[in-house]
């Protein structure tokens, strides 16, 4: 008996991990949508700068010695901040999290499993918005299509969350520190040439 009401506490106190995890993200979404979107529309350089942002993150994090902390409802709120400033261009949102657990003292795998679960009530909140500003009208969504979407998204990132997490274990995170530093650089160097 006590064993199951141990597993159903620490159930219930990661389930309210991942909730305080998604405030920032909401917050950021709910107020600042149209300011966010008004990124994405050209801003080559800073998605340049952002890539560094993430490299520099993922380096930091991968030579780190490792600490050991619990993720708690503090940290699992810090990690929502991480987050949240990932909804900015160019800033890898499994990145940033991992990387940001990571350097608070949570256990590598452990930050790559709650890194890959707490986006999926996002993507869950971030459907249901779509459906409800096209005014719950079926003609103005395809339903199939985002269910089939949501699907292989979601198979997609499971298989790259395995991975993620062989690579995060064995401190391999300076793999994609170095893809995001190249990217950058060819993104800003293409940029300042063309004169965009």
């Amino acid at each position: 008996k006590e064993l199951l009401l141990k597993k159903q506490s620490k159930s219930r106190n990661f389930s309210i991990s991942i909730l305080i995890s998604m405030i920032p993200a909401v917050f950021v979404g709910l107020f600042f949508e149209k300011s966010i979107n008004s990124l994405f529309n050209g801003n080559l350089i800073l998605v340049g700068s952002m890539l560094y942002v993430t490299a520099f993150l993922l380096l930091f994090s991968d030579f780190l010695k490792m600490k050991k902390n619990e993720i708690g409802y503090k940290n699992s709120f810090i990690i929502g901040l991480a987050q949240a400033i990932a909804i900015l261009p160019g800033i890898s949102r499994s990145g940033a999290t991992i990387a940001t657990a990571v350097i608070i003292g949570i256990d590598r795998e452990k930050a790559a499993k709650f890194s890959f679960i707490m986006v999926i009530p996002l993507i869950f909140g971030s459907m249901i918005k779509s459906i409800i500003d096209n005014g719950l009208n079926p003609e103005s969504f395809d339903l199939i299509s985002l269910l089939l979407g949501f699907i292989s998204a979601f198979l997609t990132g499971l298989l790259a969350c395995k991975w993620m997490i062989l690579l995060v274990k064995k401190s391999k995170l300076y793999y994609f520190s170095t893809y995001c530093f190249v990217l950058g650089t060819t993104i800003i160097y293409y940029t300042l040439s063309n004169g965009l």
